[in-house]
């Protein structure tokens, strides 16, 4: 009897071990099966298929997405291709060149750090922070023949020609302006960086035409630097000392007997010398020659001022200091240059980049504002270079004198008299 009941108890003891044994085995294979989905998951919506899905809406989604037509995309994918199709011996795996270029256009064009974009695209944030500085220097290459000056005195008058017909403004051969692009406070840059709005910056100065594109870049200057030091630092500076530039030579304005210089326009940020003009400073009678010049100066100037309002509209990435370190900032910024100037001439971008009411436009005199303007609000990344009173020479004054002249007598227009 006592056998019976021994075995009896062993067997219990047994099936129930191999009861618990078997429900220990059924809770990890279903813990398996939760990781393995998961993985799955994301192998199936990958950069490359969410790419491929936004091509296919017919809203416009991939547009408003990489700010360009999918064509111009495909064009910056060949170019490029050969330059960032090399692994990354850092990155654990191969990531394609059109979720690299997907990603850096996507952080340009939203500025977004570098952990929400991991979420986007599945990459992790130290692989994007090596893959954006690849691709921008990459497009730098690709495009840099966006952005040249001139190299006759043919070209030259292309563009005065474009600022007479656009503007009013004659013998003008670009308008200059500079902005300060904040940054996080770089690693041991002590004051280098810091500039008179006691933040940290770095200066991007730039030449536009009557076309809205940029005809000179120069940028990464430490912002504690003062704009007549930029300017002066820079290789249009240097090549108008030279008269290596290929301006074309004095002429006299229309309707009038003295020859005047062929003339870059700013504000009153810049020295004013034979070959760049401002403003007069002061306030001044309305209707006095003073008046109508800087009203005329000022209206022609506004192309530079459009640009930069339309390059910070599209580009989010400068609504906020930057987070980056002043060599890869400037980076960001010359990228974006050469890519404003590529949406601007594509056919295909074009519309999508600057759509109909962008820019500021006039009627019957009056100025209607351009959409960049509502965009930009709030935006704390861009910063006016300072502005400081310097006596110019008498010749530039002559000069200036000229051009005010010939804006009150034979080139004067019907609406510059009814301005405030």
């Amino acid at each position: 009897m006592d056998d019976v009941v021994a075995a009896a108890a062993t067997v219990i003891v047994l099936s129930c071990s191999q009861l618990l044994i078997e429900k220990k085995q059924k809770k990890r294979r279903e813990r398996r099966w939760w990781m393995t989905s998961l993985n799955r998951s994301r192998e199936r919506y990958n950069a490359s298929d969410m790419l491929l899905a936004l091509r296919a809406e017919p809203s416009g989604k991939f547009q408003n997405f990489c700010r360009m037509s999918s064509e111009d995309f495909e064009f910056i994918l060949t170019k490029i291709g050969p330059k960032i199709s090399k692994q990354d011996t850092n990155m654990r795996k191969a990531i394609p060149i059109q979720e690299r270029l997907a990603v850096t256009l996507r952080f340009l064009a939203t500025g977004d750090s570098f952990v929400s974009l991991e979420y986007l695209f599945k990459i992790s944030h130290q692989s994007i922070s090596r893959i954006v500085p690849e691709v921008c220097l990459a497009i730098i290459d690709a495009l840099k023949d966006e952005i040249k000056l001139p190299k006759s005195q043919e070209d030259w008058k292309t563009i005065a020609n474009g600022f007479q017909r656009d503007w009013n403004f004659p013998h003008c051969v670009g308008a200059v302006d500079g902005k300060h692009v904040l940054l996080q406070a770089p690693f041991n840059s002590e004051s280098e960086f810091f500039n008179y709005k006691k933040s940290f910056s770095i200066i991007l100065m730039a030449f536009v035409n009557s076309e809205y594109c940029f005809t000179f870049v120069d940028v990464g200057a430490q912002g504690r630097m003062n704009d007549a030091g930029v300017y002066a630092t820079t290789s249009v500076y240097r090549k108008i000392i030279r008269n290596e530039l290929l301006l074309p030579p004095p002429e006299p304005l229309l309707g009038r007997l003295k020859k005047v210089p062929y003339v870059f326009i700013g504000d009153d940020a810049f020295p004013m010398s034979n070959t760049l003009l401002k403003p007069y400073g002061g306030n001044h009678q309305k209707g006095s020659l003073e008046r109508i010049f800087n009203y005329r100066l000022c209206r022609a100037r506004r192309v530079v001022e459009n640009v930069f309002g339309i390059y910070a509209s599209v580009f989010r990435v400068f609504r906020s200091p930057m987070l980056l370190q002043p060599d890869k900032a400037a980076l960001i910024c010359m990228t974006c240059c050469l890519l404003h100037n590529f949406l601007r001439r594509s056919a295909t971008s074009r519309k999508i980049y600057t759509p109909t009411g962008t820019f500021d436009y006039e009627e019957d005199g009056e100025l209607i504002p351009g959409t960049w303007r509502n965009d930009i609000q709030g935006m704390t990344s861009f910063n006016t270079l300072v502005k400081k009173p310097r006596k110019p020479s008498e010749e530039a004054k002559d000069i200036r004198r000229e051009f005010a002249e010939y804006c009150m007598t034979s080139g004067a227009v019907e609406w510059q008299n009814y301005i405030d």
